[in-house]
């Protein structure tokens, strides 16, 4: 069995009922069987993102106290190879949230991501060549990183 790694754009998705992919997030998590592996960074980015939706960051934190989604990520254990990936995609502004998601499927060798950043599919790469195995939206383009 695949371990499965979440990263923040279902998360939203699915507590965003207008969220663009929402019935994706949906369908797709109502698939899969839990405790479903992130990190901090994409529950805080979770929560930053939903804060408008009512009840939105708290409904992140009960997907964690309902082990739904399980933190399984220690920055303090993780800091040198997470600094190196965020070095290495440094041009595409590699935020925190997606380095130890990178990271993590390093980790876990036999992982499907489930992610709508096409970043995962087109660009990052686990142990520098490695594509990382990705379940996201049909359609999903490459977007610009520019801010």
């Amino acid at each position: 069995m695949r371990t499965i790694l979440v990263d923040t754009g279902p998360i939203v998705a699915l507590l965003n009922k207008r969220d663009h992919h929402h019935d994706w997030a949906a369908e797709t998590l109502s698939r899969l069987s839990p405790p479903l592996l992130t990190c901090e960074a994409v529950l805080s980015e979770a929560a930053y993102l939903l804060r408008d939706t009512p009840h939105g960051s708290v409904n992140v934190v009960e997907m964690s106290e309902r082990q739904f989604l399980r933190p399984s990520f220690r920055l303090e254990d993780e800091a040198a190879a997470v600094k190196t990936l965020m070095t290495r995609y440094q041009d595409m502004r590699m935020d925190l949230a997606d380095a130890c998601l990178v990271r993590l499927a390093e980790i876990h060798a036999d992982c499907v991501l489930v992610t709508a950043d096409s970043e995962f599919r087109d660009i990052y790469r686990r142990h520098g060549r490695q594509t990382i195995p990705t379940m996201m939206p049909s359609g999903v383009r490459r977007r610009s990183r520019r801010r």
